[in-house]
């Protein structure tokens, strides 16, 4: 789903959300020169895979938080792990480099990439992220979002991301 797609299912599912569309951003400081409203729900997505490109993972945290994959690693009991390439990411999400976002979950036909959610969004009412495309920022309600993506089938885990 492109951005008017993802939109208009948000719409189809009655998910509300907040929009502003803006320049092109592809890293957290490109945000941040923004200056968009509710910073405190700001989101960084990471979609990484394991060595043999057997399992793919995408882990959404709090915009600031830094995440050690090796911690993650030892956690959940993977292989070594790296970010997925921009090839893999147009694969499995159908988007490109800096436009990844839980809502690319909708566009993995075989849902098996679960999605890693910082638990601080469990006490946030609201999380940003982009509508598949870079150029618009949408906010919506956590819970909202965990439910879309545990009805469309992927996995949902809440993690806390320290």
């Amino acid at each position: 789903m492109n951005k008017i797609e993802t939109l208009r299912y948000l719409d189809q599912h009655q998910i509300n959300y907040e929009k502003i569309d803006h320049p092109a951003v592809f890293n957290m400081a490109d945000l941040a020169n923004l200056h968009l409203p509710h910073p405190e729900a700001d989101a960084k997505n990471l979609f990484i895979r394991d060595d043999q490109k057997k399992h793919y993972y995408l882990l959404t945290v709090k915009g600031n938080k830094k995440v050690n994959l090796q911690q993650f690693r030892q956690k959940f009991g993977t292989r070594r792990l790296t970010f997925a390439s921009p090839e893999d990411l147009k694969k499995f999400l159908q988007v490109t480099p800096g436009s990844v976002t839980p809502l690319s979950l909708l566009n993995n036909a075989i849902v098996e990439i679960p999605l890693y959610l910082d638990a601080y969004f469990l006490k946030q009412p609201l999380i940003g992220m982009h509508p598949n495309d870079n150029t618009a920022t949408i906010w919506l309600n956590s819970g909202d979002l965990i439910n879309l993506i545990k009805a469309h089938g992927n996995p949902v885990h809440l993690v806390d991301f320290a």
